[in-house]
């Protein structure tokens, strides 16, 4: 399953403290951009912000969504790799569209960052992955189910552990970002 590791490989971008860089020539570097939108639930809401960050040349790196405390509206995380463009373009084409409530860039803010993997793995011998922090979700006849919470580069050396363990199948979050301080 090597295709799954490469696809898995993150971009050069946070580093491993759990927070995004904070200075302009690391983010230069990394050109990920990590924005957090508000928004209004309602048909069609994520069809039109990708829409939005697509007509302008960006590409979404990960992806999160998940209800707020708040009935009838969503928080969306989204990492944009902003390539050639500016980088506040892509902020400033969500601010426009009439379900977006609010749209924060976290990029330098010092922020906890989470995923999730859970994975089936070939081998019942998970002593190694349970000391990287793993839990066993379930064990069956054709391979037992870990997850696996931690920061983008956690993820990604998690992931790389699982294929020396030979990976049946593996899903992946994407990014869940909040601002450590208000």
């Amino acid at each position: 399953m090597p295709e799954a590791t490469a696809r898995l490989r993150p971009a050069p971008s946070p580093g491993s403290t759990g927070h995004f860089p904070a200075s302009g020539e690391e983010l230069a570097t990394s050109r990920v951009r990590v924005l957090s939108v508000l928004v209004e639930d309602g048909q069609n809401t994520l069809t039109k912000i990708a829409g939005a960050v697509r007509r302008r040349g960006f590409h979404i790196r990960g992806l999160s969504i998940g209800p707020t405390r708040e009935p009838g509206r969503s928080r969306i995380t989204l990492e944009v790799d902003h390539g050639h463009a500016e980088a506040d373009q892509v902020r400033k084409q969500l601010e426009r569209l009439v379900d977006v409530v609010e749209v924060e860039d976290l990029t330098g803010d010092e922020v906890h960052n989470r995923e999730l993997v859970v994975a089936k793995v070939k081998t019942l011998e998970l002593a190694r992955l349970i000391q990287r922090g793993a839990k066993v979700i379930s064990t069956d006849t054709d391979g037992t189910t870990v997850e696996f919470s931690g920061d983008r580069d956690e993820i990604f050396d998690f992931v790389e552990e699982l294929a020396r363990h030979g990976i049946v199948d593996v899903v992946r979050s994407g990014p869940l970002v909040m601002r450590r301080t208000v």
